[in-house]
Parts: structure tokens; sequence; C-alpha cells
């Protein structure tokens, strides 16, 4: 079993394996990336479990998106008397002699994977890294102690693929193997891929070509959750170095161009790496730079990506002296997502001090606002953004707050005024989506057949499965605290008359909002108002309604604050974050598995979300100002959850109970923004 993380420093986290790891290895998950969206993952094992592992996911133009291009590395050292003995646990190719072999330690320098294993009596570390901004690879292997005479035997596998494609789709076309010296090249006959490039840098290394060869996986998390679980990998052959003292071996995957991929030698491009990443501690705020927050800012930057698709706006932006920036909701799967963008920005790009990419990150969006919405997201492959979202725009007008408060950048904000004005103007009259303001109470209602437009979006199907359609309580919470910046920074430009007006819209909403959404029979805020669908207002107990107290300008009365933070605490509080809904509802679901459809029916409906803890932390020091110190309590767990899941981040949703299981992405943007935010905000003074 795992022993407790070691008491080293935060940016070196361990889990040391005194039995063999078996399950204990299977259930946890590492994770590189490499700022442009592409990224590495597996299981601490070594074993591929789900579609979404691979050691190559490229991040390629459109409409490519991202691709799976070197899913898996068969690893083997050969001893001088000729036995192999396998490891890294790869199921592409089960391994022979694995009493021999066992994984004794993992972790994290610099938030780069480590693994030592003991292969009888060698002992070798293998380390993973993607140099910044480019679809490159390097596995770099050290042997430790050893006789002399070792070899390395590493076996590429491929099935070059849409990164989410079903496992057992078709190959596209034969691949063929190039030779330029000593490096190589994979082609398909499908133009639309990009070579993949090896090579091996190490003493004596060669390439020997077996001709290709296909061999069965069978995906067991797949299996799990309904998909088809059976796919094959393809191999051309295997790579052998010689392995001795300290001459590491470094396998180099890419999908750049030679000269790209040979500018650094994998000694430089580590030291590069980590010296980028010390930058980026060095950086963050005061409150950042140590502990557990010191350790999320290099999580962080996991979601901070330069598009690698959207070419024509990456040119776009460029030719205004701009950089074209986004954020990543969550790895696996996510794409960029503006909702999660604007909750996560304070976290990821203002905690950690990286302001310049900040304003890049709200310059890029303001571009693609269209009838007064940002996009919900921005599909795999592809360039225009989807808009079907309520808050995403409101969200922005709190990021932007964030933003200025930081940085103090009026200039920026003075160059955003007029899609700032758009985006009001259209929901005072109306828009996308059933979008606008209802005249007679002066609140946003939203609501259209067949879209999820709030947070709460989980749909399966033709099935929406919690509509919200209505006036949601913290889409108003959001709109009054939208229109109360704007007619301060209205009134700062100068503009009193649009300032008043914004004033009096402000007014208007806050008096409707008290007056209709406290509901004495809970002691706490309906969740919405005047469903579409009829009925009566939905009296379920939800954190949404946290955002009333939480935001700048809250639009809550204050005399409710402390009774809605008590319910919230009483109902919904976990030490990991928030449950979606309170256990009395009979919608209620404590735990988030099996298919689609059964995860999709929880997702929203009790599944506890880590993003959530921060408007709570927020809540509550206002309801109990300057007790930082006992707020830091809440975040005492996530410490715990970095050593579990995937290591070092920390997941998107967990389940409602004990042990409150992680679950969906296995690295979240706003789960790591919002604790990370947190943590610096009650972390304590400096002398």
């Amino acid at each position: 079993m795992p022993t407790a993380p070691s008491p080293e420093p935060r940016w070196r986290r361990r889990i040391e394996f005194r039995e063999p790891a078996n399950d204990d290895a299977l259930a946890r998950e590492w994770l590189v990336t490499n700022g442009l969206g592409g990224y590495g993952s597996g299981t601490l094992s070594g074993a591929v479990t789900w579609r979404y592992h691979g050691l190559l996911i490229a991040a390629l133009a459109a409409p490519l998106g991202r691709t799976m291009m070197l899913n898996q590395l068969d690893e083997g050292l050969r001893f001088p008397d000729g036995r192999l003995v396998r490891f890294g646990g790869s199921e592409a190719f089960p391994p022979n002699g694995t009493a021999s072999a066992r994984l004794v330690e993992f972790r994290l320098e610099h938030h780069l994977p480590v693994w030592r294993y003991e292969l009888g009596p060698a002992v070798l570390e293998k380390r993973i890294l993607m140099p910044y901004l480019q679809n490159t690879l390097h596995v770099t292997y050290s042997l430790l102690e050893g006789p002399e005479g070792l070899a390395l035997e590493l076996q590429p596998c491929v099935h070059f693929r849409p990164f989410e494609a079903n496992v057992g789709s078709a190959h596209p076309g034969d691949y063929l193997v190039t030779a330029h010296g000593h490096q190589f090249e994979v082609h398909t006959r499908n133009p639309d891929y990009p070579a993949l490039r090896l090579r091996v840098s190490g003493r004596s290394s060669r390439f020997v070509h077996e001709g290709g060869e296909l061999r069965e996986v069978v995906y067991r998390r797949d299996a799990e959750r309904g998909y088809e679980a059976r796919g094959t990998l393809w191999s051309p052959g295997h790579f052998t170095a010689g392995l001795a003292g300290a001459e590491a071996v470094t396998f180099v995957a890419s999908t750049e161009p030679w000269h790209t991929v040979m500018a650094l030698d994998p000694e430089a491009a580590l030291a590069t790496e980590i010296e980028r990443r010390q930058r980026l501690q060095r950086i963050a705020c005061p409150g950042a730079r140590h502990g557990l927050a010191a350790e999320l800012v290099l999580a962080a930057d996991h979601f901070i990506i330069a598009p690698a698709g959207r070419v024509r706006d990456s040119a776009r932006a460029r030719a205004a002296g701009d950089e074209l920036r986004s954020v990543i909701a969550g790895y696996h799967w996510f794409t960029d997502w503006g909702r999660d963008t604007m909750i996560s920005l304070e976290g990821l790009a203002l905690t950690t001090g990286r302001y310049h990419e900040a304003a890049w990150i709200l310059r890029t969006f303001a571009h693609y606002v269209r009838d007064g919405l940002i996009p919900n997201l921005f599909p795999e492959g592809r360039n225009e953004g989807l808009y079907h979202t309520a808050d995403a725009s409101l969200w922005f007008f709190h990021a932007i707050d964030r933003y200025v408060a930081a940085t103090g950048d009026r200039e920026m904000l003075a160059g955003l005024q007029p899609v700032l004005r758009d985006v009001v103007a259209h929901h005072l009259r109306g828009t996308r989506f059933g979008i606008g303001v209802d005249p007679q109470d002066g609140l946003l209602r939203q609501g259209a057949p067949g879209y999820q437009l709030t947070w709460m979006d989980a749909k399966v199907g033709d099935w929406v499965v919690t509509p919200r359609r209505g006036k949601a309580v913290e889409i108003n919470a959001l709109w009054y605290n939208a229109l109360r910046l704007m007619s301060g920074w209205l009134a700062d430009a100068g503009d009193e008359a649009g300032a008043a007006e914004l004033r009096e819209h402000a007014a208007r909403a806050a008096k409707s909002f008290n007056a209709r959404f406290w509901n004495p029979a809970t002691g706490c805020l309906f969740d919405v108002l005047d469903p579409l669908e009829g009925g009566p207002n939905d009296p379920a107990i939800r954190p949404n309604q946290l955002l009333a107290v939480s935001l700048t300008h809250p639009v809550l009365d204050q005399a409710h604050w402390l009774p809605v933070l008590e319910v919230v605490e009483r109902e919904l509080l976990t030490p990991l974050g928030l449950r979606t809904l309170s256990r009395d509802h009979p919608d209620y679901k404590s735990r988030y598995y099996g298919d689609l459809r059964s995860r999709d029916a929880a997702y929203h409906q009790g599944t506890v979300w880590a993003w959530l803890i921060g408007p709570y932390i927020d809540a509550w020091l206002k309801v109990h100002p300057g007790e930082e110190a006992t707020a830091r309590r809440f975040l005492e767990d996530f410490d715990a959850h970095l050593s579990e899941g995937c290591v070092g981040a920390i997941s998107e949703i967990f389940d409602a109970e004990v042990t409150y299981t992680q679950r969906g992405c296995i690295a979240q943007a706003w789960s790591v923004a919002e604790v990370l935010r947190c943590l610096a905000k009650v972390a304590p003074k400096e002398e």
C-alpha cells in the first residue's frame, strides 16, 4: 500500500509503494500538458485503461483538433544474460518476468512525473516531459543502480485517431516507416494526419524494424462506461539503447518539424522547462508562493493555452499586437469553455501573476462576442464557438472586475467598453435563447426548448436533466453584479447618464430579487422563479444561491446572508466542495457512475463540485470578516486529494457521500483555480 506523501517541499509530491502497486497505481493517473491543449496521460502503473490515455495527444490545427498520435510504449530492460524484464504495465504487451519488476515510487518534481522501478538488481528512473508550446514528448530513463551491459528496449504502439474516438475505430490506412539516419517517421496513407517523428538519444541506440504488428487492447474504463472497449495498436518495431551510469536515454516523439524537435537536446529541454516553472512560482502573488498553493500554481499551468487549432484567429490577434489565449476547462475531454474560463481566470491567471495572459484571454473572448453572448464552448477541431449559455457573458464582467482590481489596467477596460455596452444592451432588450429582462420585474429570464443554458447543463439526447428555464437565482445575482460593475465603469469614464440608467435597472432588479427569491419555508432562496414550463417556483436547495452573497456586489439583503450560509453549510458542504442538491430532495443522487445517461442524471443532482468551495468561502468571509484562519479549514482536505486521482491536480467532481470518490475529469480548471484563489485569499499575512 502507498504511504502518505513525504514531508518534502510541496512542489515535490511523492507516493511510495512498499508492496506491489497493483490497484493503487492503476487507480491514480498522471498528466503532462504542452500549453497548446495537447497532453500525455495514463495510470501510474502504465496501463492504458480508457480512450483518453496516451503518451502524445497532439493539439493540431482544425479540422483535426486533438489527435492520438502515440498511445503507448512497451518498456523492457535487457540484462547481460539475455533476460528481458518488462516494466511500466503496458496492457498492449502483457509483461513477462513481472516478479522481477516493481514500481516503488512515483513523484512529481516541479510538477513533472517521475517513476522509480526496482528491476531485480537494477534501479531505474523514468521521467516524462512535454516541451512548452510543442507537440513533443520526452521520456527519459536513468539507471540509478545496476550491473554493466544493460540495454533498454522500447516499442512504440500507435493508433492515429481523434482522441475522443472509440478505441475500436478503424486505423487511418496502412502505416509506413521511413528512416533518416537515426530519425524515424511513421506515416499513414491518410494525408490528414501528420507524421509521427521518433528518435532515441542514448549510447548505441538503434531501431529494429519488425514489419508492423497489430495487437488487441482492452480498455477497462471504457467498458465500465458502456463504450466500445476493444481496440488494436500497431507497432513498427522497437528501439534499443545501452543504459549505464549517468548516461540517460531519452525517447522522443513529436509531430513538429525535425528542426523544432532538435532545437534543444533532452537535458537542455528539461532545464528550460524547470526554469519556466520556477519562474511561474516566483511571479505568483505572495499568498500562493508556499505550501499547497505553490503546488497548485503549477497545476494551473495545465489549463492556460494558446489554442493550436485556431490558426486564423491567432494570426488576427498577433496582427493586433496580442496573442491568442484561452483556458482548457478540463482534461481529458473538455475544450475551452467561456463560462469555465471566466470563473477560472482569477485563480489561474491573476493569483499566479500571469497578467499579460489574463488580458489576452479577456480580449480573445471579447472578439468572439455575438448578440451580447460569449461562446459557451469551442467544439473540438472547429474555429467557431457555440453560444448556448446564459451566464458566461455575465461571468465575463466578473472576470474583468477581478482583472482590473489586480492590475489597475484601465486602458484595457476602456478598450472593452464597446463590447460590454453591447452585452448589456442585448440583455436589456432580449437576445438568443430567450435571454432577456422581464419588463414586469426587471429580473433576467432565460430558456429555450432543448437547451441547457446555466452551468447545470447536463443533457442526454433530447433530455435536459436540469433545465432551470425561467429566472435562475445565480443568473440574476450575476446580472445585478454586472449592472453595478458597468454603471461604475461608465461613471469613471464620464458617462453619468449611462451610469444612472444602469443603476436604475440594478435597483429594480435588487428590489424584485429580495421580494421574490426569499423562501421562508426553507430559510434560503428559491433556485428558479417563474419556470417556463409552468408550475410553482423551484424550492430545491442548491449552491447557486451563494452567488447572491459572494460576488463583488451582492444582490441579497445582508439580513439574509447568514441564514443562506447556514442552510448551505448544513445541507451541501463536504470536505471537497459543495453538493449540487440537498439530500432530502427526491432527485438526489449520491453517486456518479454507470453509463452516460446514469452519470448525467447525477451530474447536478447531488454530485459534489470542487469549484463551489470558492463562492462558499467568499460568502463565509463576508458573514465572518477577518476569520481567514478559520476559513482555511474548508480547504484542508484538498491536500490529500492531490495524491489521489490525478496526482497533483483536482478532479472535476466527487460522489456526494463518504468516501467522496473523485469522478469526471481528472484535472479541472475551475477546481484548481478556485481552491488556489481561496488558499491565497486566506493565507497568513507575511511579516
